[in-house]
């Protein structure tokens, strides 16, 4: 089965000012169609290789799949994260939540963007079923540090090619912006399928 490239839910320049339509066109056309180019390569491989039942070449294509699919379901998620008209704060069970975990919306904020400066790839909020606890995890590269058993309900991509173009190496203000464009809703409902 070939994966294809997910749509995006708005238009391009629906995320201005946060997100230029540049941005979000080379980001979504070319960098996340790479990833799914790449899920289909390596899917493409792993089929030839078990046909010639050669496996030399195993340990190469899963990390290429590992690597494409978890890039590709990380910016699914981001693109639905992301809305033209977002609410300021989560309500309900989330915020609830958020709180019991956190202590305050403010210190989950300040812990995630503090995550978000020093991440090699993404900071993610995620709930953690066994731990019926939400964290906020550091994911270098998209498969770097991933906890296992969790769940990823907010995805903010700090790779380069998401501000760089229009923030240059201020990636603070990109994170500030993202804050603007959480579709919070969405966020919830990701939450409450998992209770």
């Amino acid at each position: 089965m070939t994966r294809e490239l997910v749509e995006l839910p708005y238009e391009h320049d629906a995320l201005k000012p946060w997100i230029s339509s540049q941005v979000l066109e080379w980001h979504h056309g070319t960098h996340h169609q790479g990833y799914v180019n790449g899920i289909n390569k390596a899917e493409k491989n792993l089929e030839e290789q078990r046909e010639k039942d050669d496996y030399s070449d195993t340990g190469a294509i899963l990390r290429s799949f590992t690597h494409n699919f978890s890039g590709d379901i990380l910016h699914e998620l981001f693109w639905y994260n992301l809305s033209p008209s977002s609410k300021e704060r989560p309500e309900g069970s989330l915020m609830d939540k958020i709180e019991e975990d956190f202590g305050s919306y403010e210190n989950w904020m300040k812990e995630f963007k503090a995550a978000a400066a020093n991440a090699s790839g993404w900071a993610l909020l995620v709930y953690i079923p066994r731990m019926d606890q939400l964290h906020n995890v550091v994911v270098d590269k998209h498969d770097q540090g991933a906890v296992w058993g969790s769940h990823p309900i907010l995805a903010l991509d700090v790779w380069e090619h998401s501000y760089y173009h229009d923030y240059g190496p201020s990636r603070g203000e990109f994170v500030d912006g993202f804050f603007e464009m959480i579709k919070w809703s969405e966020v919830e409902n990701r939450y409450t399928e998992l209770n």
